[in-house]
């Protein structure tokens, strides 16, 4: 059996596998391709490469933005101090002074603190600049504003009525328009410190000849008639009071119009006089002639009167804003005026 140049290169294969070969061969050697083959290869030929082209251009589009975002993440995860200089140096450039690379509340980086480079990612609504992010704690900004709530002001509970006693009042002489000036203390008698959260209550009682329609209650204020107060910017709100510490509540007693009076015997009662006894005659012997001395022996006794001031007083009592301690002052010869009160003071030490 002679091979042709194809069975020559089969060299290995057995009779059965040639013959095989051969009937394939023949099977298909009556197959001619049409004339449209050729054009259809031309077409689709260019038009495979093209695709094979896209998607390539795609793939490294893919590997190129999975090799970024993987950095973006990365960095925006980065919060407050941890974002630093060679995280930002990587990814993106900034104007000098720029270290403040904080996370926005929308999860994209912000420039905040007086940074001037620009944002990273996406937009957020950080601070305006020169104000610092209190979600975010400090950065290198400087804020602006005023000074809130002390610490001590804010964890500082009020006190109770079981903190607050040895509660002492006084009153001084009365000056020469009759203005009469005392002071309330109270002291924080506990181991902790309190916050004295309201300036108390004030009340003038009347007592004895004072009238109570005529006693009055007022704060003081500048201009008014106690002149002797303190100034009222001296009353604060919101007192810390240290263990042993105390404060002050002040007032002043300023009448209106005096005590009035009342007509008493010298003897001590009052009452009109006695009748006098009636007259008697007396005979005489002399000459023989009687005479007549009623109305020189009946006399009667003059009672002698005097005005003394009435006796009234006005209590002035204060209670402190927890309802405990209760101290009272008494302003002697007072029945009508008013009671000028302050706030709530340190004691000056």
């Amino acid at each position: 059996m002679n091979h042709g140049p194809d069975d020559q290169s089969l060299d290995g294969l057995d009779s059965d596998e040639l013959a095989l070969r051969r009937m394939m061969q023949q099977a298909v050697g009556g197959i001619e391709p049409t004339d449209a083959v050729l054009e259809h290869l031309r077409r689709a030929v260019p038009a495979r490469r093209a695709r094979k082209r896209h998607a390539a251009i795609g793939m490294a589009a893919a590997a190129l933005f999975i090799g970024t975002a993987i950095p973006a993440v990365l960095v925006s995860n980065v919060t407050g101090s941890e974002a630093g200089p060679s995280v930002n140096a990587g990814h993106g450039s900034q104007t000098e002074g720029d270290q403040d690379n904080g996370k926005g509340p929308d999860g994209g980086e912000s420039t905040a603190g007086g940074n001037s480079g620009t944002v990273k990612d996406k937009p957020s609504s950080s601070p305006t600049s020169g104000e610092t992010n209190p979600d975010k704690g400090g950065g290198s900004g400087s804020t602006t504003g005023s000074d809130g709530p002390t610490a001590s002001s804010v964890t500082t509970p009020a006190c109770d009525a079981t903190q607050l006693g040895s509660a002492t009042g006084s009153v001084g002489d009365a000056d020469a328009t009759g203005t009469v000036y005392g002071t309330f203390r109270v002291v924080n008698v506990s181991s902790a410190s309190c916050t004295v959260d309201g300036s108390g209550t004030v009340t003038p009682l009347a007592q004895g000849a004072a009238d109570q329609s005529k006693v009055g209650l007022a704060d003081h204020s500048a201009g008014d008639a106690a002149g002797g107060l303190p100034d009222p910017s001296a009353s604060v709100s919101g007192l810390v009071l240290a263990p042993g510490a105390a404060y002050t509540v002040q007032f002043a007693w300023v009448p209106s119009e005096t005590c009035p009076t009342t007509g008493t015997t010298d003897g001590g009662s009052t009452g009109s006089p006695s009748a006098s006894p009636s007259p008697t005659p007396s005979a005489s012997t002399d000459s023989g002639t009687t005479t007549s001395t009623g109305g020189d022996s009946g006399s009667t006794t003059q009672l002698l009167t005097e005005d003394t001031v009435a006796d009234g007083s006005v209590a002035v009592s204060y209670t402190a804003e927890a309802g405990s301690p209760t101290v009272s002052a008494t302003v002697s010869n007072a029945c009508a005026g008013t009671v000028y009160r302050t706030g709530v003071m340190a004691e000056q030490t």
